[in-house]
C-alpha cells in the first residue's frame, strides 16, 4: 500500500511537472518571439519615417535644390568613369561643356560613388530620392542608437523620428539637395555615441598596460566615423573633427582624466589617416585651382550670415531671403531643445536612464554633451562667436554658421523623446499620435516651402538627354584653373581646333548669355581626331593621330591641371594656358600622333600609403580588441 501510495504520489507530481515544463518552454519561445519583434519594431518605425519624409518627392518628382545639378553632373561623369574602369576618377569630363574640371580631387566621394551605384539600380529620377531617404534613416537609425544610452527603445525610437524630421534635415534635404551635408545627421550622433559609449579597460595586466588600452578604446570605431564624415563632405568633417576635440575636452573635465582627450585623439588621427586618399591630394592640389571663390563670394561669407542678417546690397537678395527661413529654422531647432532640456530636466530624466534601475554614468555624460550642443550653436549663430570664426583654422571654410544645426538634429530629438514619453501604454500611443501629427506637418512645410520646382533645362530627363548629346554643362568656379576666366567658357567646342594664335577668341554670345562656337565663326579650324576613342568615351586618356598642313597651336577642348601631361609624337610638350583655361600646344606641320594622359601626382601617392597604413592599423587594433580576454 506504501508502496502504491508513494507510486500514486510520484506519479501525481510527476504529471504536473511536465504540463509546467511545457508551458514553460512556450512561454519563452513566446517571450523570445516578442523579443525579436521588439527588436525590428524600431528600426522598421525608423525606416517608415523616413519614407514618409520623402513622400512628397514621390507624388511631385525631384526637388531641385541648390546643389541638385552639380551632384547629378557628379553621378553622370562618376558613372562614365566606372564604365571606363575607372573606380575612383579624378577628372569630371563633362563640366565647363565638356572641357571638364578636377572636381573628383576636390570633393568627397561617398556622395558621388554612391550616387552612381544606385543608378546602376534603378532610374535617373529615383537616385536623388533614394539617396535622400537614405540619409534620413541613417539619421533616424543613429540618433535611436544614440538615445538608448540613456532611454528605453520606445522613447529612443521617437528621439530618431524627431531627428529626421527637424527643420533643418528637411531644409537640406528639399530646398538646398546638399547630400553631403544630409550625411552629417548620421555620422554625427555616431560620433558622440562612440565617445560616450567606452567600454571598461580593466584586462590582464592591469596599470600601465590598462592604460595604453584605454588610449585606443573605442578609438577604431570614432576613426571610422571621423573618415566618414571627411569623405561625405569637407565642412562636415572640420565640424565633426571641432566637435570631437570639444566633447572629448568636456569628458575630460568631468571624468579629471586624460584619457577622453587621448583616444579622441587616436581616434581622429587613424580618421585622417584612413582618409588621407582624399584629403592629401585635396590639400595639396588647392594652389592648382581657384579654391578661394569657396569662400571670397560674399554670398559664402561667414560675416554675412548671423541670424536674420540683412544687407543693402543687391546682389546679396537670394541670400538673405534664404537666410531669413534658415533662421527661423534655427531659433525654432534651438528654442525646442532648450524647452525640452529644462523640461526633462525637471522630470528627472537626466538622472536615471528607465531601462535601468540605477544611475548610469554614461547616460549623465550623454544629456551633459547633449545639453552643451545647442547652447554652443546658438552661440555660433551670432557675431558674438566672430573671434571663433576667424581663430580656429578652416573654420571659416565651413561658410555659413547655420550649418552646424546638423549637430542640433540628435540632441534635439532626444530631449524631445526625454521631455514627452511616458511610462503608461496608452499614454505612449496616445504621445506617438501627436508626434506623427507634428511629422505629417512638418513634411506639408517641406513639400510647399521648401520644395524646388525644377526649370526646364534642370530637370532630370533634360539633364541626362545633354549628358548622352556630350554637350556637358557648367562647370564650379572653384575649380577652374588658377588665372582662367570662367566668363570665356565656350559651349559646342570640337575636341580639338586648330589656329596659329593660341589665345584666339573662341565663341560668340548665344540667346542664353553663353559663348558658343561653331565652325562658320571662322575662330579655328575643328580637327577630327582619326581614333575610335573620344575624350569623352575615356574620361583621362586621349589617344589620336591626324595630319597638319601647317605649324600651329592646337586648342584642346580639355581644362589646363599639372596632371595631365601632352605627348606630340611621344616628346612631352609644355602646353599653354588660354585665358579660358583651355590647353593649347605646338604642333608640326605633318602627321601627328597626340597622347593625353592623365597622371598620378606624388601627393596621390602619399594620400593612398597613409590611408593603407592607417587601415591597417584600425584592422590590427580591431582584431586585437575582438580576441583580448577581459579579467573577471
Amino acid at each position: 500500500m506504501k508502496e502504491q501510495g508513494t507510486g500514486r504520489r510520484e506519479k501525481g507530481t510527476d504529471e504536473p511537472t511536465a504540463k509546467n515544463s511545457g508551458s514553460a518552454t512556450k512561454a519563452k519561445s513566446s517571450d523570445r518571439r516578442s523579443g525579436r519583434l521588439r527588436r525590428w519594431a524600431g528600426p522598421a518605425v525608423i525606416l517608415l519615417a523616413a519614407a514618409f519624409a520623402v513622400m512628397p518627392q514621390l507624388f511631385q518628382g525631384n526637388s531641385c535644390g541648390h546643389d541638385f545639378d552639380f551632384h547629378l553632373v557628379s553621378w553622370f561623369d562618376a558613372r562614365t568613369s566606372w564604365h571606363n574602369l575607372l573606380f575612383y576618377p579624378h577628372w569630371t569630363p563633362s563640366a565647363n561643356y565638356g572641357a571638364g574640371e578636377p572636381r573628383f580631387v576636390f570633393y568627397p566621394p561617398l556622395t558621388w560613388m554612391l550616387g552612381a551605384a544606385l543608378s546602376l539600380v534603378m532610374p535617373w529620377t529615383m537616385v536623388p530620392i533614394a539617396l535622400t531617404f537614405l540619409f534620413l534613416a541613417g539619421t533616424g537609425m543613429a540618433t535611436r542608437a544614440l538615445a538608448r544610452v540613456a532611454m528605453p527603445d520606445g522613447a529612443a525610437t521617437l528621439a530618431g523620428c524627431a531627428a529626421i524630421f527637424s527643420g533643418y534635415a528637411l531644409f537640406t534635404a528639399y530646398e538646398r539637395s546638399a547630400f553631403g551635408e544630409l550625411a552629417g545627421g548620421m555620422w554625427i550622433p555616431l560620433l558622440l555615441l562612440y565617445l560616450i559609449r567606452v567600454r571598461g579597460a580593466g584586462q590582464a595586466g592591469a596599470g600601465r598596460a590598462s592604460v595604453w588600452m584605454q588610449s585606443f578604446d573605442g578609438s577604431t570605431a570614432i576613426a571610422l566615423v571621423i573618415a566618414a564624415a571627411w569623405l561625405s563632405n569637407a565642412p562636415l568633417g572640420v565640424m565633426a573633427s571641432y566637435l570631437l576635440a570639444a566633447v572629448a575636452a568636456l569628458l575630460a573635465v568631468r571624468q579629471r582624466s586624460w584619457m577622453p582627450v587621448v583616444r579622441a585623439s587616436v581616434g581622429a588621427m587613424l580618421g585622417l589617416g584612413l582618409a588621407a586618399i582624399y584629403l592629401v591630394p585635396a590639400a595639396w592640389e588647392q594652389r592648382w585651382v581657384d579654391i578661394r571663390e569657396a569662400t571670397d563670394d560674399p554670398g559664402l561669407r561667414v560675416e554675412n550670415s548671423w541670424l536674420f542678417a540683412h544687407h543693402a546690397d543687391a546682389a546679396l537678395a537670394g541670400h538673405d531671403s534664404e537666410l531669413q527661413r534658415v533662421s527661423w529654422i534655427a531659433v525654432a531647432m534651438i528654442a525646442v531643445a532648450l524647452a525640452a532640456i529644462l523640461v526633462a530636466w525637471g522630470r528627472g530624466r537626466y538622472q536615471i536612464s528607465e531601462a535601468r534601475t540605477k544611475p548610469d554614468s554614461r547616460a549623465r555624460e550623454l544629456w551633459l554633451v547633449l545639453a552643451a550642443i545647442p547652447i554652443v550653436v546658438l552661440l555660433l549663430q551670432l557675431p558674438v562667436s566672430w573671434p571663433a570664426w576667424n581663430l580656429l583654422p578652416k573654420m571659416r571654410f565651413l561658410q555659413f554658421p547655420w550649418r552646424w544645426l546638423g549637430a542640433v538634429e540628435a540632441p534635439m530629438g532626444i530631449f524631445v523623446a526625454a521631455a514627452v514619453w511616458q511610462r503608461k501604454r496608452w499614454r505612449q500611443i496616445a504621445i506617438a499620435s501627436v508626434c506623427a501629427l507634428v511629422f505629417g506637418w512638418m513634411v506639408h512645410v517641406a513639400g510647399h516651402n521648401y520644395f524646388q520646382v525644377c526649370d526646364d533645362e534642370d530637370a532630370v530627363a533634360p539633364m541626362v538627354a545633354v549628358d548622352k548629346s556630350g554637350a556637358g554643362f557648367e562647370g564650379v568656379d572653384e575649380y577652374a584653373p588658377v588665372g582662367a576666366d570662367e566668363s570665356l567658357a565656350v559651349k559646342g567646342l570640337p575636341l580639338g581646333c586648330f589656329s596659329e594664335d593660341p589665345q584666339v577668341e573662341l565663341g560668340k554670345m548665344n540667346d542664353d548669355q553663353v559663348l558658343e562656337w561653331n565652325v562658320d565663326q571662322g575662330s579655328c579650324q575643328p580637327t577630327f581626331l582619326a581614333t575610335p576613342d573620344s575624350f569623352r568615351d575615356r574620361p583621362e586618356n586621349l589617344h589620336a593621330f591626324t595630319d597638319f598642313k601647317r605649324t600651329g597651336y592646337l586648342i584642346l577642348r580639355l581644362r589646363a591641371y599639372p596632371a595631365w601631361h601632352v605627348k606630340v609624337n611621344g616628346k612631352l610638350m609644355p602646353v599653354i594656358q588660354r585665358d579660358d583655361g583651355l590647353i593649347a600646344v605646338l604642333v608640326q606641320q605633318g602627321r601627328v600622333q597626340l597622347d593625353v594622359d592623365w597622371t598620378t601626382t606624388p601627393d596621390v601617392i602619399v594620400g593612398r600609403w597613409i590611408s593603407a597604413f592607417s587601415l591597417l592599423a584600425i584592422t590590427g587594433l580591431f582584431a586585437y580588441r575582438r580576441h583580448r580576454k577581459p579579467v573577471h
